[in-house]
């Protein structure tokens, strides 16, 4: 069985997971500026500025949140009262798409 490195329940009321195994895959070959990010990406799920639903997939939801001088990215898909992290990233441009929820 894959070791989950977290957890988080999202404002939506969704559990959203990732595993220690994904986390590595994440930083060394999509995107290594995350590397030592796993408290930011916690805390945009947890308590995100801005929540999006993706445009092209209505089980796809983007989470924001700016923290100190970046702001942050995490893309999960919800499945029920569950999901899992597609991806997270640093960014400077919010996707299109329908905001759902804001602080």
């Amino acid at each position: 069985m894959r070791e989950i490195l977290f957890e988080v329940k999202t404002p939506l009321d969704k559990i959203i997971r990732t595993t220690k195994e994904y986390w590595n895959y994440l930083i060394d070959i999509k995107h290594p500026s995350m590397k030592d990010r796993e408290d930011e990406v916690v805390k945009t799920l947890s308590d995100p500025d801005m929540i999006r639903k993706s445009k092209i997939d209505e089980s796809i939801f983007l989470y924001y949140k700016k923290i100190e001088n970046y702001l942050y990215c995490i893309v999960a898909r919800h499945e029920n009262g569950t999901g899992f992290m597609i991806t997270a990233y640093k960014t400077d441009k919010i996707k299109e798409g329908d905001t759902i929820w804001t602080k």
